[in-house]
């Protein structure tokens, strides 16, 4: 069930287009990457979602009504530019933001100094924005994004800055908000993150949506029937004997073990290709090489600048 609905958004500025006729459909409680190269869209239509701008045409659908401007309420919204005021105490600038949601004074103090805990900094707490380093900003940053417990979040490229601790505890954060029953909206470059927490993507590129579907499938449509095989044994013998359907596109020799990777074609299966290995190689494993989404990205924006 769509939790969230884009449909035929349209934006033009000053003679460009950022986005025609973008439609994305979000289920509800999944995880959702909204991915693409600079300048794709991304930005634009996360904007008109948080109704900091609106679309030239096309409609926007929250919880299955039109989107209305008293639901910023229930959005949380995470830009990839942040911006903290610098010379405020950081408990009191995050309760004042706190409140411009909607909570009350003691409810903010309390789950913030919660979170503060949680992230380590609460020792922080009456300092300065300034005092703070980057990633330490974007901590709580983060925490005012979640703290309202919104039920859609939008996280726009949430691990910029982070180190790899900080960036897997914020990573674990964002899945508990998705098993708690928050629907995540999630724009990256991070292709290594979309594998890992991603449940559905979108693909936006020259405006135009280009791909999309649950992250399983799209890896399953993009797979090139290439195996790669570790073994130990002569491999001279075997080049002669693979025909066309078993197409050798690498093959690497070290001291312990060697590994091929082969290319099945015309409908060859993994199975036929075992029985041509078997008898002259002594396999230590074997496995379909799965596409990444960094590969299925690069290879779809490829194929859309040839159109």
């Amino acid at each position: 069930m769509a939790f969230f609905e884009a449909k035929d958004i349209v934006k033009q500025y000053a003679g460009h287009k950022a986005l025609n006729k973008v439609s994305i459909s979000v289920p509800k409680g999944s995880i959702f990457g909204l991915l693409g190269p600079n300048g794709a869209g991304k930005t634009t239509l996360i904007r008109i979602i948080n109704q900091i701008t609106g679309p030239d045409s096309g409609e926007i659908f929250f919880d299955g009504k039109p989107l209305i401007p008293n639901d910023t309420a229930r959005i949380g919204y995470l830009p990839e530019e942040r911006g903290l005021y610098k010379k405020m105490k950081i408990g009191e600038q995050a309760v004042y933001l706190a409140q411009l949601k909607g909570m009350g004074q003691k409810e903010a103090t309390k789950k913030l100094k919660v979170w503060f805990d949680k992230f380590d900094i609460l020792q922080w707490w009456d300092n300065k924005v300034e005092e703070l380093s980057k990633g330490m900003q974007q901590k709580i940053q983060f925490i005012v994004t979640v703290l309202h417990e919104p039920e859609l979040l939008i996280f726009d490229e949430p691990f910029s800055g982070f180190d790899p601790i900080n960036a897997n505890l914020l990573k674990k954060e964002i899945l508990e908000l998705r098993d708690k029953g928050a629907t995540i909206i999630f724009s990256t470059h991070n292709m290594g993150s979309v594998e890992e927490i991603c449940d559905h993507i979108a693909l936006i590129n020259k405006s135009e949506k280009i791909l999309d579907g649950p992250v399983d499938q799209i890896k399953k449509k993009y797979r090139t029937n290439t195996y790669q095989v570790t073994y130990t044994g002569e491999f001279d013998k075997l080049e002669k004997i693979l025909n066309s359907d078993f197409e050798i596109i690498e093959k690497n020799k070290s001291l312990e073990y060697n590994t091929l990777k082969i290319r099945l074609n015309n409908g060859a299966t993994s199975n036929e290709l075992l029985e041509q290995l078997l008898p002259y190689l002594n396999i230590i494993s074997y496995s379909e090489i799965i596409p990444s989404m960094n590969d299925i990205f690069i290879r779809v924006v490829n194929e859309n600048k040839k159109i």
